[in-house]
């Protein structure tokens, strides 16, 4: 029985899921198959390495600190959000923050990271085989929100968000092999209205990334469709959708420690619900 977990990303609001797997990872839960969108590859690197407690101080110590995002970033690195400090500075071997390589590489566990190819739309799906010591583009690459942060090179190609082309990347986990799969989702499970974030992007990347313009457009749509078959599959008992009551008021970039703190509390309390899942499954 092999069992997949899908993290959804979505910025700042993200710490829901660094408390889900701080919660799997106290109950020892070890699962076949991670697929990270945007930020939740960076959630699913830290799980797989181990590393309990590493996700929650990026998010409440880290994103307050201004070389990660600030208006004079625009200027300095021509970005409001500093990618390379998080998954470089901090996160390299000799960073203040490492994440653990070998525990990572070492993990028997699959992980798949997903990016949008800038130029075509086209989705690439990353995997450890595109890792390599400090050297973390591929996490980079994944979470490159269009407008807010420096598209990422990753070998020849240009890469934004994940997240753009494929919200909720289901059929991608069961082609890979998956009986069950977790869909870890960062907001409450409801269907996506066009975002104004969404729309000012397209209109803003249309004439020099008009396919990442496009993606933009449509994006409500595509999570929509993807999110009913994740409901779909649910009532066929293939998927278990996890996902907040509430957002504390945190939006994709809501800097603000104590709303924080309580989404983090209920991903660690909802975190539980997985772990049931997970020991009624295998037993």
């Amino acid at each position: 029985m092999k069992i997949g977990i899908i993290d959804v990303g979505g910025g700042l609001r993200d710490i829901y899921g660094a408390g889900v797997f701080d919660r799997l990872m106290d109950d020892g839960v070890k699962l076949d198959y991670c697929l990270g969108v945007s930020a939740g590859s960076a959630n699913i690197a830290s799980y797989l390495a181990g590393q309990r407690g590493r996700n929650y101080r990026f998010y409440i110590e880290y994103s307050g600190r201004k070389e990660y995002i600030s208006t004079g970033n625009i200027a300095k690195k021509g970005a409001m959000l500093d990618l390379h400090y998080i998954y470089g500075t901090l996160s390299n071997s000799d960073g203040e923050d490492p994440l653990d390589y070998d525990a990572l590489m070492n993990n028997p566990a699959e992980f798949v990271v997903v990016a949008t190819d800038a130029t075509t739309g086209a989705i690439r799906y990353f995997t450890k085989a595109d890792i390599a010591r400090d050297d973390y583009r591929v996490l980079m690459a994944s979470s490159a929100l269009p407008v807010v942060t420096r598209f990422e090179k990753v070998g020849s190609s240009v890469f934004t968000d994940g997240g753009v082309g494929e919200p909720i990347p289901l059929e991608r986990a069961f082609a890979d092999g998956c009986d069950k799969v977790i869909l870890l989702l960062t907001t409450p499970d409801a269907p996506m209205q066009a975002k104004r974030r969404d729309k000012v992007g397209s209109v803003v990347l249309r004439r020099s990334n008009p396919a990442v313009a496009e993606l933009l457009r449509v994006r409500h749509e595509v999570y929509n469709h993807q999110r009913a078959l994740a409901h779909k599959l649910a009532d066929e008992g293939k998927v278990l959708i996890v996902a907040p009551d509430h957002t504390c008021g945190i939006k994709t970039l809501t800097n603000d420690t104590d709303a924080l703190q309580r989404l983090y509390e209920k991903g660690y309390e909802d975190g539980a619900k997985i772990t049931a899942y997970v020991r009624g499954v295998r037993a």
